[in-house]
C-alpha cells in the first residue's frame, strides 16, 4: 500500500497494480476533482485470483474454526486503532461526515469481532437427537461485490461469515471507495490471513462480474446493490448454479400513528433517513401519517428539515454532506421534476445545491400523485414524500404498494396497532419508534424486489455453509 492516493489489487497475498497498469479516477465528491487512483483489473489478474482462492481453499477450510475466528477477532482489533485515518479517507471519497464514516468503521469493528466470536461454535456439528446429527461445511470460493454507500459495514458484512464459515473470498470492492476494502483487506493481511484466502480487485463491474460467476470455481455470490444490477448477477450465477444472496434496492415507508411521539419521530426519522445524504436501501423515503396529526407533523418535519447543516464533509458543523457522484443528482432532478409536473407541491428543497460538489439539499415533497416515479423508484437520496392517511388497513396498503421490501418503520405506543402494523407490512425488517443501522448479531434480508438469502446473525454465516446431514450414527447391521 502506497501513501500516495493510489490503491492496488490485492492477490494471493501480496499488494500489486494492475497486469495492464491501467487506473481509474477517483472523484473528491464535495470538490467534484480527481484526488486518487485505483488499479483496474485484466482478465490474467481476475484469473491469478481464481487460482489463488482455489489452492488456498482445503487448508484455510480444514484449519480450526477457531483460529479462524482470532484471525478475525485481531483483524478488528487492527482495524479499530486505524479508524481515525481510514473514516478521513471514505469521507474524502464517498461524501459522508467524518462522524458517520467513522461511525460505520465502529460498526465494521463489530461485525469482525462479532464473526470472529461465533467461528467455532457456528462451525461444530449440530445434534439432532439419536443417531442424528448436521455436520456444517464451507461452501467454497465467494465472489463479494460491494457498493460505495456504506463500504465498511458492507465488506465487513460478507468477509466476515464467509470467512469465519472457511471460505475464501474474492472481493470485488467499489471503485468509487476504493480505500475502504484496502484498509479491511491490509488489517486481515497484518492478522495472518493466509495467501489466497481473501483477493481484492476493482476495474470494470461488469467485467469483472461476468469473468468471475463465469468460473467454476466460484460456488457462492454474495451482492448488495441496486435490483436491476442484481437480477443481472443472479442469471449469470444461474449458469453455474451459484448460491445467492442478494440484498436489493429499498423503498422504505415510515406510518407515524395518531398517538405518536412527535417530539420523538421527528428527529429519528430526520437523523436516519439524511444520514449518507440518504444514499441507503434502509433509509426511509415515504411518510404516512395519520390524518389528524398530519398538518403537525409537516409543519415541524419541514422545520427540522431545514435546519440541517449542509457543508464539506470534514468541515464538524456539517450535518450533512455531499451526494457521492453526479449519476445522484441527475436522479434527484429527474424525481422531483416528475413529481412536480404531476402536482407535487415542493415544501423544502427541491434543487441542486449552486456549489462546486454534488450537493443536493434535503428535500421534502407533499401531495405527490399515486402514479409518480418517486414514489415507485428507489429514490436513494435526500428526497421524503408525506402523505396522509385515514385508517391503518389504507396505511398498510399504501405502505405495500411499491415491489420493495427491505425495511418499514411505524411510530406508535399501542400495542394493537402495532401488532397490526407488525402483520400486514411486507418487509424484511419493521421497526417500532426506532431508525438505526443493523447490528451484527442480526439476520437481515428483503423480501420481494429487494433481494433473498440473509447477511448477519448466525444465518449470515450459515449462507457460506452446507448443512451436511448425518444419519445413523452408532449404528450397525
Amino acid at each position: 500500500m502506497s501513501d500516495a492516493k493510489s490503491y492496488e489489487l490485492f492477490i494471493n497475498g501480496k499488494w500489486r497494480a494492475g497486469g495492464s497498469r491501467a487506473t481509474l479516477p477517483v472523484i473528491n465528491p464535495a470538490t467534484e476533482k480527481v484526488f486518487a487512483s485505483v488499479a483496474s483489473a485484466t482478465v490474467s489478474d481476475l484469473d491469478e485470483a481464481l487460482a489463488s482462492a482455489e489452492r488456498s481453499r482445503k487448508a484455510w477450510s480444514s484449519r480450526p474454526a477457531k483460529e479462524r475466528g482470532e484471525i478475525l477477532m485481531s483483524a478488528a482489533k487492527i482495524l479499530a486503532t486505524k479508524v481515525g485515518v481510514a473514516a478521513r479517507d471514505l469521507s474524502a471519497e464517498q461524501g459522508k461526515t467524518i462522524v458517520e464514516a467513522t461511525g460505520e468503521y465502529a460498526r465494521s469493528v463489530q461485525t469482525l469481532e462479532w464473526n470472529g466470536s461465533r467461528a467455532e461454535e457456528l462451525s461444530a456439528p449440530i445434534p439432532l437427537g439419536p443417531n442424528r446429527m448436521i455436520v456444517p461445511e464451507p461452501l467454497g470460493v465467494v465472489a463479494a461485490f460491494t457498493p460505495w454507500n456504506y463500504p465498511a459495514v458492507l465488506i465487513a458484512r460478507k468477509l466476515a461469515p464467509a470467512l469465519a464459515a472457511g471460505c475464501p473470498v474474492i472481493l470485488k470492492g467499489a471503485e468509487e471507495t476504493p480505500s475502504v476494502a484496502v484498509h479491511v483487506v491490509e488489517c486481515l493481511r497484518q492478522a495472518g490471513i493466509p495467501e489466497g484466502v481473501v483477493n481484492l480487485v476493482f476495474g470494470v463491474p461488469v467485467h469483472i462480474s461476468r469473468h468471475l460467476l463465469s468460473s467454476p470455481i466460484v460456488k457462492v455470490l454474495t451482492f448488495t446493490g441496486s435490483t436491476a444490477v442484481g437480477k443481472q448477477l443472479a442469471t449469470l450465477a444461474a449458469n453455474n448454479l451459484q448460491r445467492c444472496i442478494l440484498e436489493l434496492g429499498g423503498h422504505s415507508p415510515v406510518i407515524v400513528c395518531e398517538d405518536a411521539d412527535l417530539a420523538k419521530a421527528i428527529p429519528a426519522i430526520s437523523e436516519y433517513k439524511f444520514e449518507c445524504a440518504g444514499q441507503s436501501c434502509n433509509a426511509p423515503s415515504r411518510i404516512l401519517v395519520a390524518r389528524s396529526r398530519y398538518e403537525e407533523f409537516l409543519f415541524r418535519m419541514t422545520e427540522a428539515v431545514r435546519k440541517i447543516r449542509i457543508g464539506p464533509p470534514d468541515d464538524p458543523a456539517t450535518q450533512m454532506g455531499p451526494m457521492a457522484n453526479a449519476r445522484r443528482i441527475e436522479a434527484m432532478q429527474r424525481l422531483t421534476k416528475d413529481a412536480v409536473e404531476g402536482g407535487a407541491r415542493i415544501e423544502t428543497g427541491g434543487t441542486h445545491l449552486d456549489r462546486p460538489g454534488f450537493y443536493w439539499p434535503p428535500t421534502i415533497l407533499t401531495g405527490v400523485p399515486k402514479q409518480a416515479r418517486v414514489l415507485h423508484e428507489e429514490p436513494f437520496g435526500p428526497i421524503l414524500t408525506v402523505a396522509p392517511f385515514d385508517t391503518i388497513e389504507e396505511a398498510i396498503e399504501e405502505a405495500n404498494a411499491t415491489e420493495y421490501g427491505l425495511a418499514a418503520y411505524l411510530f406508535t405506543g399501542a400495542a394493537d396497532t402495532q401488532e397490526k402494523l407488525i402483520n400486514g407490512l411486507s418487509a424484511g425488517a419493521v421497526s417500532v419508534n426506532y431508525l438505526k443501522g443493523v447490528s451484527a448479531d442480526a439476520p437481515y434480508g428483503g423480501v420481494k424486489q429487494s433481494g433473498y438469502g440473509y447477511e448477519g446473525g448466525e444465518q449470515g454465516v450459515r449462507s457460506f455453509q452446507i448443512l451436511k446431514m448425518v444419519n445413523g450414527l452408532g449404528s450397525f447391521g
